[in-house]
């Protein structure tokens, strides 16, 4: 960073005979600059003017003249003439002016792409009628290509604004039907299932299942036509992103399945908390970005902006999800009266708002208060206990067999990397477990396994001890073979490291 006088210029003017001095910012426009000297020499700031050298040759009146000294000073001449094309010049920077502010005000970027497009294209049309010097019409087209650049980079926080996805893109009749198999059926009550293997089809078939089996469809009259079309809709409304995509969605939920299985909840819950949990993991990353939180808040995105800085992603996916439950025709609630669809709302939206890992601490703290006397018959007890186990289903990957957790390792950083190229080139913070430069697999898993996931699984283990074998073992496993690859990375780099001395000392021996 320079001093704050680096910012400011400092030039001599000869008025009439007497020397002033101007100083202005190297950010001001030449217009700006033209008054001062409008305003030295006594006249109309629309007065047309020019700088002379003591050669006589014209100076350009821009912030980054030429620097001069008391004893050569710019002489100040006014014109006679050739104002209209200083006022065309003045225009063409006011109108620039004009649309640089109003785009800064981005989150009303959808209000503003029409006026803007059309502003561009007068711009551009100036610059070709108005026959500008060369470097000038080059410094123009450049201003207006970053503008665009920037237009088409705040057009990707309008998530559903310009196509919005609320009814599915195929009829039932195209989804197929499949049949499963008694092992798949099986498989799928435990956490080692293997989604890598399912095409999005069998997936949602999968995920329809879940709900005939356990009682939903029935118990809530659930129109099996309705919850295809819901499923579908569901589908469309993941986004391609590397990892937070519809197959995270459906292994989250499959996790969510299998711990209802595992640890018999439907003994302990009523039917309303079960369709609660697994409606909240089927929408809990509804339309997701692929950038965190973190990056909408430092890049003051329309989300960030809607809802305040407050968990802005998980608000967004509640949103997203009830706006496809009020299509009728994707409404699997149709048949439930006002005040429970209002309890299954606020159960749902309670759950995907757990899911911001900024929370974690607050909740994970919450539930240990509470898990050496848990009372099912106690309301908050209970809201508490789903909301630590969609956090659990959540993070889970690495409850599962290597071979299916590891690929998510990949797929999850793959999505931090872009997330922190973008942040380095728009001068954002960066986190330094996300940056490519930092951060290895081993050392991206080994703390967040100890100090997030074990800690909390182990927590719910005290009221349900079947999953440590099935879920809390497995994380200590996975803990154990990245900490070993560690040590074997860190290895290698202390070999390479002595390599390295070992060339930079026989190169200054010779």
């Amino acid at each position: 960073m320079g001093s704050a006088s680096s910012s400011y210029r400092l030039i001599h003017l000869d008025v009439d005979g007497r020397i002033q001095k101007m100083v202005f910012s190297r950010f001001c426009s030449p217009c700006d600059i033209k008054e001062l000297c409008c305003t030295a020499l006594g006249v109309s700031r629309n007065t047309n003017l020019s700088l002379l050298d003591s050669s006589g040759a014209m100076v350009s009146i821009d912030p980054n003249m030429p620097h001069n000294t008391e004893r050569s000073p710019y002489r100040v001449v006014p014109m006679t003439g050739g104002g209209q094309l200083a006022d065309k010049e003045e225009l063409f920077q006011n109108v620039l002016t004009q649309v640089a502010e109003q785009f800064s005000r981005a989150f009303k970027i959808n209000e503003l792409k029409t006026e803007v497009t059309n502003r561009l294209a007068m711009l551009e049309k100036r610059v070709e009628l108005e026959g500008m010097k060369v470097v000038e019409i080059e410094k123009c087209r450049k201003d207006i290509k970053k503008l665009r650049e920037e237009m088409a980079s705040r057009n990707n926080s309008n998530f559903l604004e310009d196509n919005k996805k609320l009814t599915p893109r195929r009829d039932v009749l195209s989804y197929p039907k499949y049949h499963l198999s008694k092992e798949t059926v099986e498989a799928l009550r435990l956490p080692t299932f293997d989604a890598w293997q399912w095409e999005p089809n069998e997936m949602l078939s999968c995920l329809e299942h879940m709900y005939h089996d356990l009682g939903l469809v029935k118990d809530f009259n659930i129109n099996p036509i309705t919850l295809k079309r819901w499923l579908l809709c569901i589908h469309d409304n993941y986004k391609n992103n590397p990892f937070h995509n519809f197959r995270h969605c459906f292994c989250v939920t499959q996790m969510m399945y299998s711990m209802i299985c595992l640890c018999s909840l439907q003994e302990k819950f009523t039917q309303v908390d079960v369709l609660i949990l697994m409606t909240a993991a089927v929408c809990h990353d509804l339309d997701h970005p692929g950038f965190n939180n973190t990056y909408q808040i430092n890049a003051r995105t329309e989300l960030a902006v809607r809802y305040n800085d407050i968990s802005p992603l998980e608000n967004h996916h509640c949103a997203v999800a009830f706006q496809i439950f009020s299509q009728p025709d994707c409404n699997i609630f149709s048949n439930f009266d006002p005040e429970a669809f209002k309890q299954i709302r606020q159960g749902a939206t309670t759950l995907i708002l757990a899911t911001d890992m900024a929370r974690h601490g607050e909740i994970l703290d919450s539930f240990k208060q509470k898990v050496d006397q848990f009372d099912y018959a106690d309301e908050e007890h209970v809201t508490c206990l789903k909301m630590l186990l969609i956090k659990c289903c959540d993070i889970s990957n690495e409850v599962r067999p290597m071979e299916v957790a590891e690929p998510w390792v990949d797929c999850l950083l793959e999505e931090y990397f872009l997330q922190s190229d973008r942040e380095k080139a728009e001068g954002l913070p960066v986190a330094p477990f996300m940056d490519r430069e930092k951060v290895t697999k081993p050392t991206a898993q080994i703390g967040f396994i100890q100090f997030v996931l074990i800690p909390m699984f182990e927590t719910v283990m005290k009221l349900f001890p079947q999953i440590e074998e099935a879920m809390v073992q497995p994380l200590r496993d996975s803990r154990d073979r990245y900490e070993e690859l560690k040590q074997i990375d860190d290895a290698m780099n202390e070999v390479q490291k002595k390599k390295s001395e070992n060339l930079t000392m026989a190169g200054k021996k010779k």
